[in-house]
């Protein structure tokens, strides 16, 4: 089994690897537990403490938590294989063995969500434009300029999304990041469902500067061509926090989409075990997330494709199938519509595991787009409406960086401004409602008028 083994080294050694400027291996970290086969290809990531308020449940994600990279508060997180035979026993002994291991946690399968049955598109981006009002958008300078959009997934194609928009985009290949024995230029990777989503996430956000960060490229033994593990998505966060950090404190805006998730309890602990991930606020991605959103970053997840009326076939939990870092109260959960308004059968239903009121939102997807499949095909799952909305995050951020906006209450209102589609005002086929891009213009408007 992949695991993911947090320890607690010298704080020198903590020093090193939260250090972007130093370089820190895993045999620095931890040369030799007894039963693991380390990964020596990954890159040590340093796992911020999570720190509540006086009388605050450090285990619990529902509160305000502030976060700490200090040397003597961290922890660092490196990557190995336990074999099935021995796992039971080489987790009971390693933290007595080993002084420093503070914890062990399943490091699942992540895959992308693309869509179930072969209804053709329903519109196209042009109407998905209309029902954005990206005209409104841009008329109040909300276009992306200058707001980091990280597309994690299987990588971008640039000359594939350009000439399908038949405009100029703009990537940073700077501050875009590979996993470790992952080759290849940022924006230059084979079109698949990554280029899909960094398509779908500019019909809002036309001037926002795409970051690739190919998360599902990375491969496992037996593994097929679109998937990767926790593990790369946990050090690509840890990679984000750092672009973050470099932003002037007064204009941070970095929008972070992910259209993946984890299907199966296959890969993880059973629920209730200290080293799960699906429902288990303490494993060390669902921390790096809180972590990413508390310093300003707005974080979307895609709701999933286990809706009860079309599942996939990968899905495996039989019920409450938003997991994870997808059902985290600090992310935006998206699921899906298609252009008409109404709930593609795909689309998971909540409630979500880490906290119960997900999805947050539906955006819109099966539609005709990006041509990442063939021109047949449409843009679809909640794959395709977590980017969608993530350009709505992006264009807003033009004018309201976090600094005037926090992510929390950049959720809100989304959430407040949402289409409801119930008599509830919340349910778990619709979240809150559909993405209102008017709405929200119209609210910010008020609210830039109260504090001129």
């Amino acid at each position: 089994m992949r695991v993911l083994i947090q320890l607690r080294p010298s704080p020198d050694v903590v020093a090193a690897v939260a250090d972007p400027g130093a370089t820190a291996t895993t045999a620095d970290v931890a040369d030799g537990l007894p039963g693991v086969a380390l990964d020596h290809s990954f890159t040590p990531v340093a796992v911020p403490r999570p720190v509540p308020a006086t009388g605050g449940d450090p285990l619990s994600l529902n509160q305000a938590l502030t976060f700490s990279l200090a040397a003597e508060d961290a922890t660092v997180m490196v990557r190995g294989e336990i074999s099935d035979d021995e796992l039971s026993t080489r987790l009971t002994l390693l933290p007595a063995l080993h002084r420093d291991v503070v914890g062990v946690f399943a490091d699942p399968v992540i895959e992308p969500n693309p869509t179930c049955g072969g209804d053709g598109p329903v519109g196209d981006w042009h109407d998905v434009e209309r029902l954005l009002d990206v005209a409104g958008l841009g008329a109040e300078g909300m276009d992306g300029s200058g707001v980091a959009l990280a597309v994690l997934d299987t990588g971008i194609n640039t000359a594939h999304v350009t000439g399908r928009l038949g405009r100029d985009l703009t990537l940073d290949a700077t501050r875009s990041w590979n996993p470790d024995g992952v080759h290849g230029t940022p924006g230059g990777f084979p079109v698949d469902h990554g280029s899909m989503c960094a398509f779908d996430a500019l019909i809002a956000a036309p001037r926002a500067t795409l970051l690739d960060l190919p998360v599902l490229l990375s491969r496992r033994p037996g593994g097929s061509a679109l998937d990767g593990m926790l593990s790369d998505a946990v050090a690509a966060f840890a990679h984000l926090r750092t672009v973050l950090e470099a932003q002037p404190a007064g204009s941070r805006a970095l929008v972070i989409t992910n259209s993946w998730g984890s299907f199966s309890p296959r890969w993880d602990f059973p629920v209730g075990h200290p080293g799960n991930y699906s429902d288990n606020p303490a494993h060390p991605f669902n921390l790096i997330v809180s972590s990413l959103e508390q310093a300003g970053a707005d974080v979307l997840f895609a709701a999933g494709n286990c809706g009860r009326e079309c599942r996939d076939s990968r899905c495996a939990y039989p019920d409450r199938p938003i997991t994870g870092a997808n059902s985290h109260p600090g992310v935006l959960s998206i699921g899906g519509v298609d252009t008409a308004g109404e709930r593609v059968g795909y689309s998971s239903q909540g409630p979500g595991r880490l906290t119960s009121r997900k999805p947050d939102i539906c955006s819109y997807t099966h539609f005709s787009g990006s041509g990442a499949f063939g021109d047949r095909e449409p843009d679809s799952g909640t794959s395709a409406a977590c980017p969608v909305a993530a350009g709505v995050v992006a264009a807003v951020r033009t004018v309201w960086p976090a600094s005037r906006l926090a992510p929390a209450q950049l959720r809100t209102l989304l959430r407040r401004t949402a289409d409801d589609r119930s008599d509830v005002g919340f349910d778990f086929d619709y979240g809150y409602g559909v993405i209102d891009a008017s709405g929200v213009i119209s609210s910010l408007r008020r609210r830039a008028a109260r504090v001129a």
